[in-house]
């Protein structure tokens, strides 16, 4: 589903940081939320998500983290995706598509792309900090 911005505030991207940034359906009827995490000790170690009814993860990308294993035994090393899949929420990973993230090595650009994977058609306004 298409995503949107709420408002026009400029956030600044410094790693280490965490931030919640508002999003909204284009029809003005769903609220969805964009998550950036970053490591304190390991500034590479990145997590993007997106969730809706406040509490769903919907997609989360983790970068330099530890390898996650599905229900099903597979096991993907990080970088990995998590796409919901209904009856397990966020539990099944896949490989990072190359196709859709360009440069993971730049947090800048892996902000970019993930906002173009997750539909955010009017992203907010960010301002690239020192460390972004």
């Amino acid at each position: 589903m298409p995503k949107v911005r709420v408002d026009q505030d400029v956030r600044i991207v410094n790693l280490p940081q965490s931030m919640v940034v508002p999003l909204l359906s284009e029809d003005g009827r769903e609220n969805f939320f964009l998550d950036i995490h970053s490591g304190r000790l390991r500034l590479t170690k990145v997590t993007y998500q997106t969730r809706g009814k406040q509490v769903v993860v919907l997609v989360r990308l983790d970068v330099d983290g530890p390898p996650h294993r599905n229900p099903d035994g597979e096991e993907h090393p990080c970088p990995h995706l998590h796409l919901f899949r209904e009856g397990f929420g966020d539990k099944w990973a896949i490989p990072v598509p190359q196709d859709k993230f360009t440069n993971l090595e730049s947090h800048w650009q892996t902000l970019q792309d993930f906002m173009d994977y997750c539909s955010i058609v009017e992203p907010p306004v960010f301002e690239r900090g020192m460390f972004a």
